[in-house]
């Protein structure tokens, strides 16, 4: 394995464990050369998987293009890089289960807002902020009013907040 800081091609496993889904194997490899550690997962070999994009342009599934999306969306929030490569994991176990080879960037993306949802709503609007290219103030204001309104209604239950 070469080392992704000074590309020697030479590293030692210093911990090896099974991902909490148990679908990969996690190590912590350090190189025998600059001795900066690093993390590798080890996973099983899938069918690839197409994304069908604007204009039915094909492009493989990317989880490191999708993985830094995702960062962008939760940057300086409170969420685990590790959360967000679950997420990612999430997302593409999602479609593979549902037996796709080909998926639509917009069900794709439609399936990384649900997931942000229920995780953190700034990433969310973020996320959606991209993903759905708002032209002006008022698209994102109507985005804002309907996950206000949802949220409301999930904790109706609750007792009603006090304003400050």
């Amino acid at each position: 394995m070469k080392c992704p800081f000074c590309q020697f091609k030479d590293t030692k496993v210093t911990d090896s464990r099974v991902t909490d889904d148990g679908n990969a194997i996690r190590r912590r490899r350090e190189c025998l050369s600059c001795q900066r550690r690093f993390t590798t997962y080890e996973l099983v070999e899938e069918a690839p998987l197409v994304v069908i994009k604007k204009g039915n342009r094909r492009e493989m599934f990317d989880r490191g293009k999708l993985l830094r999306g995702i960062m962008r969306a939760c940057d300086k929030r409170n969420i685990s890089t590790e959360r967000m490569e679950e997420l990612v994991s999430e997302v593409e176990r999602e479609i593979r289960n549902g037996l796709m080879q080909e998926i639509h960037s917009d069900k794709l993306g439609e399936l990384v807002l649900g997931k942000l949802k229920d995780l953190d709503q700034v990433a969310y609007v973020r996320f959606a902020s991209v993903y759905r290219k708002f032209q002006n103030l008022d698209e994102f204001m109507r985005e804002l009013e309907l996950l206000m309104n949802q949220a409301q209604n999930g904790a109706s239950s609750a007792a009603p907040k006090e304003e400050s």
